[in-house]
């Protein structure tokens, strides 16, 4: 017999927490704004992500239609997220789960769907949908094969919009006190935007719905033209499509705006950064979007952007500043000083060499020959005073070896520039720019560190 849990607030099961995710205002990201800019925060669903809605949606409608059956095997394809809402409930109820996924997805996607006890087939990327190694192709075929197997297919299942129709529209509409002016959404599987689009617009026909989509995706130019034109890959993750979904519903589509890589990513980084918000690539670009949108309004306007996940899945890209690097999309507007010294001490190489007053210029000497620098800073105790450069040192000795004897302020010339740990990137790029060779980095009030042209380049480049 169970024990009694009367006056006990609790849920019979995960399930019953998915939906009623918080709206943030993005106070940093949104700062130069006139219209107010909020963020819909999906991450709070129990699986990370917006597509825990529609998991929970497709197998309870395949559920009542008979079509998924006590012990029975969900099949799905996915670049990750609908996997995980789909095997959430699968554990819940007891079904099998198998996901198809494309082989760009992070290995956290992977690994997550397998702590479920999923199973996890990967198809190469860059092959067209109707291929038979396409990892939509491969989901069919195992559907097909297995007995008791049901392809919930999100591309095509009206479960999908029908869910964002039923919750999320409500919860905004509600949230904003209806006073909300925009929506935007990225454009995957078009389920989220076509839902909440149509639901808002019932409400308020004024209401202006936006998709993101990423460039490269053909979901922009089919919104333009109607004609289905050639995708091409790119980076960011779960968005964009290069076949047109069923799932999609243009009509309540008033705008599609193309993003790329570059602004999609750095933008994620930045809301984790300046509003603490973590999200994915997907999220990125949406905001970047909604930003764009957002600059054109005025103060009685309200924009909201839905943040589909978590960025914890994302720990071995976007939020990897190596992968940024090597992939040539980090963008030093979205990266602080800080991030270039640890990415310096990475090689190995001291963060801050330094002379200090009555030192001989034979320790310069030594200092620059064993470590191949160009400048050494001057202190005086923790004061900076001066610098010594190699030309200098060079010169100096040639004319008279004795020198090297002599105290290094005899050959100092003025300080390098400081910057704070915490500023921007783009300050030091616009300082290097002019005559200024190397600039010191202050952290906690004391010069901590070094960054010079190289340095610079070194980490923009990714390399060693």
């Amino acid at each position: 017999m169970s024990p009694s849990l009367d006056g006990v607030t609790y849920h019979e099961s995960i399930l019953e927490t998915v939906g009623r995710t918080p709206l943030v205002r993005l106070r940093r990201l949104g700062a130069d704004l006139r219209a107010p800019l909020l963020a819909k925060v999906e991450a709070f669903n129990p699986g990370g992500s917006v597509k825990d809605r529609i998991g929970l949606a497709m197998v309870e409608a395949a559920e009542k239609a008979g079509k998924l059956k006590p012990g029975g095997t969900i099949v799905e394809c996915t670049s990750g997220n609908t996997g995980v809402g789909l095997a959430m409930v699968a554990a819940v109820r007891g079904y099998r789960a198998v996901f198809c996924m494309p082989d760009k997805v992070s290995i956290e996607k992977v690994n997550l769907l397998k702590a479920f006890g999923a199973e996890v087939v990967l198809s190469p990327t860059a092959v067209a949908p109707d291929s038979p190694e396409s990892y939509y192709q491969v989901a069919r075929r195992i559907a097909a094969e297995r007995p008791g197997a049901f392809l919930t297919d999100q591309y095509s299942n009206p479960a999908n919009p029908e869910a964002h129709y039923r919750t999320t529209g409500p919860e905004l509409w509600e949230q904003t006190g209806g006073r909300i002016t925009h929506f935007v959404a990225g454009m995957g599987t078009g389920g989220t935007i076509s839902g909440v689009g149509r639901y808002l617009k019932e409400k308020k026909s004024s209401v202006r719905v936006v998709g993101a989509d990423p460039v490269g995706s053909i979901l922009k130019a089919y919104k333009e033209t109607g004609t289905i034109t050639e995708a091409h890959t790119y980076k960011i993750e779960g968005v964009g499509e290069d076949f047109i979904p069923g799932a999609t519903d243009f009509s309540v589509v008033d705008e599609v705006i193309a993003c790329g890589d570059r602004d999609g990513l750095n933008t994620t980084r930045r809301l984790a950064r300046e509003d603490a918000i973590f999200t994915g690539g997907s999220g990125g670009m949406a905001a970047w979007v909604a930003l764009q949108v957002a600059k054109k309004l005025g103060p009685d306007e309200l924009v909201v952007v839905l943040l589909p996940d978590t960025g914890e899945r994302y720990l071995s890209k976007v939020h990897n500043d190596a992968w940024m690097r090597d992939n040539h999309l980090l963008d030093p507007r979205a990266t602080r000083v800080q991030d270039v010294i640890g990415a310096k001490g990475g090689r190995r190489l001291p963060s801050l060499l330094r002379l200090d007053v009555g030192e001989p210029l034979r320790r310069a000497l030594t200092l620059v020959e064993q470590h191949e620098v160009t400048q050494l800073p001057v202190f005086r105790g923790s004061e900076l005073v001066g610098t010594v450069y190699d030309s200098d040192l060079l010169k100096t000795v040639l004319q008279d070896p004795s020198a090297l004897d002599r105290p290094v302020e005899k050959l100092m010339t003025e300080p390098l520039p400081v910057v704070q740990a915490d500023a921007p990137v783009d300050d030091v790029t616009r300082l290097l720019a002019s005559r200024n060779s190397a600039v010191l980095v202050r952290e906690n009030g004391a010069v901590t560190g070094i960054l010079t042209r190289f340095d610079m380049l070194q980490f923009i480049a990714g390399g060693e």
